[in-house]
């Protein structure tokens, strides 16, 4: 039976949460570091799958290596089998019609007393768990599973109060036109990646604030933030099968849950190879869905800085240092490849050279460094390997190029030089922390215009970019040649750090879906609307004025 709906509920004003500093001798550092010290401590943790909010274990672990520390593990979790997934799929298509017809407050309370958990009585371990499985610094760690994720699920609800009073703006005499905004037919799919707690978080959020169910597949790197997110959904009052955790391994869970008849959407976010081989498998199995299932996903980056003569100097190399270095260059937003006009690159690479130097590299723990571990053995790597192609391809390393792996996964911030705009690291994802630097000849007539269209037309990626000017008439040029570059687009600041509710974010062309987390546009793709119109007369003829004679 339906419940009564006796009001129109307006939720409660909602804004970004308030970024803690963390300064010496301050309370909320020596709570952090409590908080670490007391994860270290209890390592490893022993992560289940979560079936209809009951634990269970395999027995069939996977690891997630503390990537500064590579011979200890922060957990293990057990993989989902076969029969295992088949259940959580069931349960969760079972229980969607209850979780459909739950009001619509009830659904939004249950996410902002989650956000209130995640930013109050959950904030420190949230932070240690992503500071030691994930290798990242206190503000790194702050900005995300503290501040972003707290984000997300308040502004969603707001985003979804909002989408709902979207209504039919005309209604003829004697009717009444309304739109209601049906969840999808059957689950979704959420593949979501080590390097942000908060998009994982979001990738389960954003279907279920719709009424969706969703089968949540995490990374392996990320499993104990990501757990703990998923019991914070269950403490704030998720019922227990809306969200299933079922961490494992990522081909085969993806393909038993994309190969069944109820699967009706995906919510990715990682590589774009992997993302193009999902949308090619889906699409072979149409035949087999109910209908067409939704297809969201944010992949990777070639992300650019353009800098004009008259730019500010100094603040621009800042601000390339933060955007390509912080959180050791993986975010799909960092900075991959600079461009600097040949009239200020003495006094550029002299300030880029002094300030990176003053980088220390280290554990996450140690409050001092920039720049921590990156976060496993194939991204060690991958990493090293492009910069040794970077390298053979003619590039000079002006900054950094050695790395260590004899205890963490260390990779100093490095900075390529190159004579080849389309060398292999002008093009190629990384996705650690190097930047290469192309200096174009800014004397040269039209240069400005030339390097807009080299940076449109040298990777396949249009994640996020930046234009660095004093001139204003030259920003409105760049942004017009670089409107199909990014999806995010920055004036004068880093081409990092998209604000859930400020910047929505996501990328075009192989970046992505471009379908804006952290603002009303998600929250449609995981909706599917029903018009309704209500006759309040009746009729007495079938026939029309024109057809009278």
């Amino acid at each position: 039976m339906a419940n009564a709906q006796l009001a129109s509920f307006k939720i409660p004003v909602v804004d970004n949460e308030p970024m803690r500093a963390y300064a010496m001798e301050s309370g909320d550092r020596k709570n952090l570091q409590a908080a670490v010290a007391k994860m270290e401590s209890q390592l490893p943790f022993d992560i289940p799958c979560i079936i209809d909010g009951q634990e269970v274990r395999t027995g069939n672990t996977l690891p997630q290596v503390l990537p500064h520390d590579h011979k200890r593990n922060l957990a293990n979790a057990h993989s989902a089998t076969p029969e295992l997934l088949a259940k959580a799929i069931e349960s969760s298509v079972k229980a969607q019609k209850a979780w459909e017809d739950m009001p619509w407050a009830d659904k939004a309370a249950i996410f902002l007393k989650a956000a209130d958990l995640i930013a109050g009585k959950y904030r420190f371990e949230l932070m240690a768990a992503t500071m030691l499985g994930q290798g990242k610094n206190a503000w790194q760690a702050e900005i995300d599973a503290a501040a972003e994720m707290a984000d997300f699920f308040r502004f969603g609800v707001k985003y979804v109060e909002e989408l709902f009073q979207i209504q039919p703006p005309r209604n003829t005499p004697g009717t009444w036109n309304r739109t209601e905004y049906r969840p999808l037919e059957g689950f979704v799919l959420a593949v979501t990646p080590f390097n942000f707690t908060a998009i994982g978080g979001n990738l389960v959020f954003a279907p279920a604030i719709m009424g969706n169910v969703c089968i949540w597949k995490p990374s392996p790197a990320a499993v104990y933030a990501n757990f703990l997110t998923h019991k914070i959904m269950l403490e704030a009052g998720l019922p227990p099968s809306v969200i299933q955790f079922t961490p494992g391994n990522p081909p085969e869970i993806v393909k038993q849950c994309i190969d069944h008849r109820d699967f009706a959407g995906l919510h990715f976010t990682g590589s774009t190879h992997i993302f193009k081989k999902l949308w090619k498998d889906i699409a072979q199995n149409l035949d087999i869905y109910k209908g067409y299932p939704r297809i969201v996903g944010e992949t990777g980056g070639k992300n650019f800085h353009l800098y004009h003569p008259s730019a500010d100097v100094k603040s621009g190399v800042m601000q390339a240092i933060r955007a390509g270095f912080e959180y050791q260059g993986q975010k799909c937003s960092a900075l991959s490849r600079c461009y600097v006009p040949k009239s200020k690159w003495t006094e550029f690479e002299r300030i880029l050279k002094e300030e990176v130097k003053k980088i220390t590299v280290g554990p996450p723990t140690e409050w001092q460094h920039f720049v921590g571990p990156v976060i496993g053995r194939p991204a060690f790597e991958k990493i090293t390997g492009m910069i040794t192609k970077g390298k053979e391809a003619g590039g000079e390393i002006i900054t950094g190029g050695t790395w260590d792996d004899s205890k963490g996964f260390y990779v100093q911030p490095t900075v390529i030089l190159t004579k080849d705009p389309k060398s292999v690291t002008m093009t190629e994802e990384i996705f650690g922390p190097v930047i290469t630097v192309y200096v174009y000849d800014d004397a040269e007539e039209g240069a400005w215009e030339k390097t807009c269209q080299l940076i449109d037309t040298t990777t396949e990626y249009a994640l996020t970019g930046a234009v660095f000017s004093a001139d204003r008439t030259e920003l409105i040029k760049a942004s017009n040649y670089l409107r199909n570059s990014a999806g995010n687009f920055y004036l004068n600041d880093k081409c990092t750090g998209a604000v859930v509710g400020q910047q929505p974010f996501g990328g075009a062309r192989a970046s992505g879906t471009n379908d804006k987390s952290g603002s009303m546009s998600i929250f449609y793709r995981f909706a599917s609307a029903r018009s309704i119109k209500e006759n309040f007369g009746s009729v007495e003829d079938f026939a029309y004025p024109s057809n009278s004679v």
